[in-house]
């Protein structure tokens, strides 16, 4: 079993397949979600991974929370949620997670707040009727009616459907389809409505009521493997640009040694010619 993902909705809009059909997709965004823990089952008793994602405040951050950061060297984040996870698909601390943990046509279940509709009526919120809108009704055309009982039982059963707080609860859409994925911008491209309003953060898992399809990273899609290329190739040609700065120097030294040998020898042998000039000289007048 696979960890999920925290991604932040940004809203609604529509792409276009093969057939030119357009397609309505919510786009969640990946922002910065790190691995900040890790939960054995020998310590801890169950398997789970501890993910973070979003930048803080860190003004914002209680003592405690900047201590457990400093102690596992990641920044600071907005959102903490913990995953359930098989043994071994336990993921170190501090790996990043990218777009790429989900393929295309993969189905997930998304999970997310509701947006909050503050205290509504039965009409609004358990699609009552309401009253007959006849004359015969004076202002409650919208009300409940009679909620209570006879003498007995007496009293109102709880769970009665009334008016009341609606929305902002913690829903879960099931069997969503992935439709593509942008690795570079950690952007989720997925069919149909998330709940939650624009900007909330919502939970991303594989779906429970339908198989995992081939291809899928396990244990996880994390950027750096999709890093790891690029950073290897100044590595290879570091050694190849020192190799022929050492032997540049090499080669000068050679040159050198001769051409301060040369002038040396050349007076030497231009010493005994001048000589040779002056002795005739004299003894030509001897003679």
């Amino acid at each position: 079993m696979r960890t999920g993902v925290i991604a932040q909705k940004l809203g609604m809009t529509r792409v276009f397949d093969d057939q030119g059909m357009h397609v309505p997709v919510t786009v969640l965004k990946l922002d910065s979600c790190q691995v900040v823990g890790r939960r054995t089952a020998d310590k801890d008793g169950y398997s789970a991974v501890q993910l973070g994602a979003g930048t803080p405040k860190v003004k914002n951050l209680s003592k405690s929370l900047r201590g457990q950061f400093a102690k596992v060297k990641v920044e600071p984040k907005r959102k903490l949620v913990e995953f359930r996870v098989s043994e071994d698909a336990l993921l170190e601390v501090g790996a990043e997670l990218s777009a790429n943990h989900f393929v295309s046509g993969q189905f997930v279940d998304v999970t997310g707040s509701s947006i909050g509709k503050g205290f509504a009526g039965v009409m609004k919120r358990h699609n009552f009727h309401g009253l007959r809108a006849s004359h015969g009704v004076s202002i409650k055309h919208r009300s409940q009616g009679s909620t209570g009982n006879s003498q007995d039982p007496g009293k109102v059963f709880k769970g009665k459907k009334m008016a009341g707080h609606m929305g902002d609860r913690r829903v879960t859409t099931q069997n969503l389809v992935v439709v593509s994925t942008d690795e570079d911008r950690g952007l989720i491209l997925v069919k149909g409505a998330i709940p939650g309003a624009e900007g909330g953060w919502v939970l991303v898992r594989d779906a429970v009521k339908k198989a995992v399809p081939e291809g899928v990273p396990f244990p996880a899609g994390l950027r750096e493997t999709a890093e790891a290329a690029p950073a290897e190739t100044p590595s290879d040609e570091t050694p190849s640009d020192e190799a022929p700065t050492e032997a540049v120097p090499a080669v000068e030294a050679t040159t050198e040694e001769p051409a301060a040998e040369a002038p040396v020898k050349d007076a030497a042998a231009e010493t005994p010619a001048e000589d040779a000039p002056a002795a005739d000289t004299k003894d030509k007048k001897d003679d």
